[in-house]
């Protein structure tokens, strides 16, 4: 059992696209870091033990269990919901933040920004059609006054204006550095 003068420490699975990333490795130690720093013990999806030498739908099977399993094992999660490849989060953060969810974890997400979603698109990329805004492809654009999705907006505890530190820090001090898109549900 990991404690801290004998109080069990509590895990923390550090989601993103930042394990996309050339130096995801060193995000990962900082991240771990952090949370050492906090008190907490982090985890990563990378921390996994995975076979690469097998067909490719296996490998992408193992990692998926790996990762899910790190997270039944966690008590939080903390996400990374800036966009990823367009407006949204990515998909598989999205995914692990609401299985997470579902499993009664508390969920927080950090972005850089706590814009309305509707207000990142530009001009040129929406209009109106009978009332209601619209993206090029004439589909409506969500208007909740949330910077993201509605269904992960309204299903993580808080949604932090700043980056995984932030985070903690809200964590810690009861939510003091949060947007706001608090979630008085998800609580």
């Amino acid at each position: 059992m990991d404690t801290n003068q004998g109080v069990k420490l509590k895990k923390i699975y550090i989601a993103g696209f930042d394990v996309f990333k050339p130096n995801s490795t060193e995000i990962a130690n900082t991240y771990k870091q952090m949370c050492k720093d906090y008190g907490f013990i982090g985890v990563y999806p990378l921390d996994n033990s995975v076979n690469f030498n097998q067909e490719k739908k296996k490998i992408a099977n193992d990692i998926f269990l790996a990762n899910k399993k790190l997270i039944e094992e966690s008590d939080i999660v903390i996400a990374n919901l800036n966009p990823f490849r367009g407006f949204e989060a990515d998909s598989g953060t999205v995914w692990e933040c609401g299985y997470a969810f579902g499993l009664g974890k508390e969920v927080y997400g950090y972005m850089d920004t706590d814009i309305d979603y509707i207000k990142r698109f530009k001009h040129y990329e929406k209009s109106k059609i009978d009332g209601v805004i619209v993206d090029t492809n004439k589909m409506a654009i969500e208007d909740f006054n949330h910077p993201l999705n509605l269904m992960i907006a309204c299903s993580v505890k808080e949604i932090v204006v700043g980056g995984f530190k932030d985070v903690l820090t809200a964590i810690e001090t009861g939510g003091q550095k949060t947007a706001p898109t608090i979630n008085p549900i998800a609580k």
